[in-house]
């Protein structure tokens, strides 16, 4: 076994990350790869639970933007985050890794609804956690969801797999002076209003003192970097 930095942690993956080098929807294979690499992880012997987010299928912000009432919007939105998390169990049990989803919002025939002290029970088996449909409620993020479920199973961290290799003090794509920070604390985070997380999750996990790491998807195998130990990305407490 690797030595490994936590002994439970939660991954946040973007929605976007899962379209690959699609504008949207899901790139098997690349989905089949993040499983690879999720498998590996839980070969360490961590507990892996996931939190995914919707936005390669539907985005209730953007829904709402355009007219749509923002509350369906974000039902709508929850619902694309249990088809990428249905699409995310496929590819890893194809692996022989157990896997169970847990929904939000009540689908007993796709999924298991979240039962906190079920979810804790599934992890100390070895069984990978995808948390789907958000917190169940509008208005509130999947990075939310991340900070709140982290802090009901008592992960050791958050790593936040975005299409950015970390957190910068302005746009990378659109500035290529722009400097990425090491290291960062949260009061940081909320004061520069910088776009690693929403202010609510920011202030869940600064309030449960819950470290969390930001870092690129793209380059397969920087999960498994980060859970062992290696200086990538930002990291953030």
């Amino acid at each position: 076994m690797s030595e490994i930095e936590y002994s439970r942690v939660i991954v946040k993956l973007s929605g976007d990350a899962l379209s690959g080098e699609k504008e949207y929807g899901i790139d098997p294979q690349f989905i089949n790869s993040i499983a690879e690499e999720l498998k590996s992880v839980v070969e360490t012997g961590l507990e892996l639970a996931i939190v995914v987010g919707g936005g390669n299928i539907f985005r209730g912000v953007a829904g709402s933007a355009k007219g749509m009432d923002r509350g369906t919007a974000d039902y709508m939105g929850m619902l694309a985050t249990v088809i990428n998390a249905l699409a995310l169990q496929d590819a890893i049990e194809k692996l022989d890794v157990e896997t169970r989803v847990q929904t939000a919002i009540t689908m007993k025939e796709v999924a298991e609804p979240y039962i906190r002290r079920r979810a804790m029970r599934h992890l100390e088996k070895g069984r990978v956690v995808i948390f789907a449909a958000g917190t169940g409620n509008p208005y509130f993020s999947t990075d939310t969801t991340a900070a709140l479920r982290a802090a009901e199973i008592n992960a050791d961290a958050i790593l936040m797999a975005k299409n950015v290799d970390g957190v910068y003090d302005c746009d990378p794509d659109q500035n290529p002076d722009a400097v990425k920070y090491k290291e960062l604390n949260y009061i940081d985070v909320l004061n520069r209003g910088l776009g690693v997380m929403d202010s609510t999750a920011v202030s869940l996990c600064m309030d449960n003192k819950i470290p969390l790491v930001v870092f690129g998807l793209k380059e397969l195998g920087n999960i498994k970097k980060v859970v062992t130990g290696e200086e990538i990305g930002t990291f953030v407490r």
